[in-house]
């Protein structure tokens, strides 16, 4: 029961939200509280070894059913700590807002989406909260419905639509060919497949997920739709609406093609453009949300980076896994607490430009505090808790290097103690070495973007002197209710990476069977020289990067100049110039087809199919027309004598009743013979079947 209340609960919540006016605020910060607090006895029953699985046997023809493990029950509890400090900071955040009986409804609808999404025990029941949780929040980009936001959450809403639909196509494969969607049993039924079709359907899977994720080519969502949509809810966007893409991704290459390290590399190289790109896109950016947002694409790259290595390890990929895991929950806490401290700014000025909000924050030491400890953790400096997490993915990446390395040695055989897995794999321990750097200078251009956005908030001065001293002077910026959720968000942000070998790894080790691992995972020293020496590259590359590219080449006179180039959007330079290109490349041969329908149906008719003459001249219109027309006649008729005006002469009531009739008839008949009637006739039976199925 406490699995159906976590998904059920917000639900009902939001429908009670919905319909309490005066008390949105209120509902939606106790659900969002109760289900953090349930979440908690969940973990607990974990620690002590419960295993906690429901279901709803026959809802959606194949049932929906759920398990709650270690993994599950951590981010659940993740979810609901993340919803908790959102929903506590939105009252004062929209107070300006309209339609905020639709808002607080869809976070919560939205929460109980993605408890689904993570409690999902096989693939068919994540599908069906994935788009439940896609379409609900839709409505967070498109809340101002400002033009700029209706167009963000059109392309959020195509991306999610289109990534769905590509995404059913491979689980109708899978159920197919594997005859099991359930996460637990893929890895044995896999092995079963053809290869030709498990690829297939493992690309279109990849390809759903990976939309949701922000993965490149998928990305030109995320910086379009963060700046739109209100910061409490930039920050469940990016910090955990993120991962249930990731999720997937997770399931499909630790289970489904845990075997097959050429998949691994696909994934590794997919997060190596998404890491660098997402870095690139942040540096250049101007706008304080849209470089947070350009900064989730980036962290979305090392995770991927992470996952692509563990299956590239094979058995020996506890460094991989621990590391992909704990970068997952670093990224979903860090942003809570950067978004919602852009979302401070945001609400006291309005604006998002560096220009326009530099110098906010000079003389404000606690938003300085929650604002250092995410940019801290972001940039992956010791101390911080992306230090942790990216430490291990860099080791697991130099382990790879090795394995590939000394089966390139050897000529291709497999040295003892290695994983076979390393050699099914097409990238070699030099293209591998790339990817290292590349990672590495990652992580350096991460500390340049995160000290642009700290030194212009809370070191340097506005250039317009009035605008500064109107900052300094303003020092009741924040509710206690918001301070106090931005609080326990930094704190818990600063508690988890100062202790990691205490929290993080009994974290991991709790989620291990869901990462294919039944031992505890491997440890490493953290703070030794080796670990550190990654770091401080990254760092001195960082330091490089803020001074020549930030002060010299994005700073003009003084002010922060809009460098990023128009290639790099490829929604507007590639994806929508395409999809125009293919309408007029199609819009040719369709008009033909349309014709040539068209013009069968007129052969056919004056040919085959032709009218049998008519023997004599129908009578004009209905006995219907007939009865009403002359009765209206006679009424008219009588009528006149009243009429001082000249009578005037037209066709009687009776004729135009009938010309009336005969024009409908024909055009039901047009209608009733047309291709387009029988489409809406035939999509209008699949609606009502799916509707049935479903209830």
């Amino acid at each position: 029961m406490i699995v159906l209340f976590l998904i059920g609960f917000p639900f009902l919540a939001a429908v009670a939200a919905a319909l309490w006016e005066k008390r949105r605020a209120l509902v939606a910060g106790t659900a969002t509280a109760v289900e953090f607090a349930v979440a908690l006895v969940g973990v607990s029953l974990v620690l002590r070894g419960a295993s906690l699985a429901s279901g709803l046997p026959g809802v959606c023809g194949l049932g929906l059913y759920f398990t709650l493990d270690g993994f599950r029950a951590l981010y659940v509890a993740l979810a609901a700590f993340a919803w908790m400090v959102g929903t506590c900071f939105s009252p004062e955040y929209m107070r300006k807002y309209g339609n905020q009986g639709r808002y607080y409804a869809s976070v919560l609808f939205t929460l109980g989406a993605t408890a689904g999404c993570f409690f999902a025990e096989d693939l068919f029941t994540l599908f069906v909260f994935f788009e439940m949780m896609s379409f609900a929040s839709y409505v967070w980009v498109a809340q101002d419905e400002r033009d700029s936001s209706l167009r963000a959450a059109g392309t959020y809403l195509a991306v999610s639509v289109i990534g769905g639909m590509v995404l059913l196509m491979g689980l109708f494969l899978v159920a197919h060919d594997a005859g099991t969607l359930r996460i637990d049993q893929l890895a044995e039924a896999a092995g079963g497949m053809k290869t030709s079709r498990k690829w297939a359907a493992g690309l279109c899977m990849l390809f759903g997920f990976g939309a949701k994720a922000g993965a490149f080519p998928l990305h030109i969502w995320l910086p379009k739709a963060h700046p739109a949509a209100p910061a409490p809810t930039s920050a469940l966007l990016s910090g955990i609406l993120t991962k249930a893409g990731i999720l997937g991704i997770m399931v499909l290459s630790l289970w489904m093609f845990r075997e097959d390290g050429a998949w691994g590399d696909l994934v590794l190289l997919i997060g190596v453009a998404t890491m660098v790109l997402g870095a690139v896109l942040a540096l250049l950016s101007v706008n304080l949300k849209r470089v947070l947002a350009c900064s989730s694409i980036s962290q979305i790259g090392f995770i991927l980076v992470g996952i692509g290595t563990a299956v590239g390890l094979g058995e020996e990929n506890d460094l991989a896994v621990k590391g992909t895991l704990l970068h997952m929950m670093n990224h979903s806490l860090i942003k809570l607490a950067l978004f919602c401290a852009a979302g401070v700014v945001f609400m006291n000025l309005h604006k998002l430009a560096l220009d326009e909000v530099r110098g906010f924050g000079r003389k404000k030491p606690w938003l300085a505090a929650v604002f250092f400890v995410g940019a801290w953790s972001m940039a992956g400096l010791p101390l911080g808790s992306g230090y942790a997490s990216k430490t291990l993915l860099h080791e697991a990446l130099l382990e790879l290097i090795k394995a590939r390395g000394e089966i390139a040695f050897l000529g291709g055989a497999v040295p003892a103690g290695a994983s076979a897995l390393g050699a099914a794999g097409f990238l070699g321990a030099g293209a591998l070495r790339l990817a290292e750097v590349l990672f590495l200078v990652s992580g350096g251009l991460t500390f340049a973007y995160m000290a642009k956005l700290f030194v212009a908030l809370f070191l340097e001065k506005n250039r317009d002197g009035e605008a500064q001293e109107a900052f300094d002077a303003k020092t009741r910026y924040v509710n206690g209710l918001s301070r106090g959720m931005l609080t326990a968000s930094a704190v818990a942000l600063a508690a988890w990476g100062l202790w990691p070998g205490v929290l993080m790894d009994r974290a991991a080790n709790l989620a291990r069977g869901f990462l294919g691992h039944g031992a505890d995972l491997a440890c490493i020293p953290y703070y030794s020289w080796t670990n550190l020496r990654g770091a401080l590259i990254s760092l001195l590359i960082g330091i490089v990067v803020y001074g020549l590219v930030v002060r010299k080449g994005l700073m003009k006179e003084g002010s922060y100049v809009d460098r990023l180039p128009g290639w790099l959007d490829l929604e507007d330079g590639v994806y929508r110039p395409l999809l125009k290109l293919l309408e007029l490349v199609l819009a040719v041969p369709l008009r033909f087809l349309d014709g040539l329908t068209d013009g069968i149906v007129v052969f056919l008719r004056k040919t085959i199919l032709c009218d049998s003459p008519i023997p004599h001249e129908l009578e004009e219109g209905t006995y219907l027309t007939h009865v009403a027309g002359s009765a209206a006649d006679r009424l008219k008729k009588l009528l006149e004598p009243l009429d001082a005006r000249e009578p005037k002469e037209e066709a009687s009531v009776e004729h135009r009743l009938a010309l009336f009739m005969t024009r409908l008839n024909e055009n039901n008949h047009i209608i009733g013979r047309s291709l387009s009637f029988g489409l809406l006739m035939f999509c209008t039976g699949l609606l009502l079947t799916l509707i049935y199925l479903l209830l």
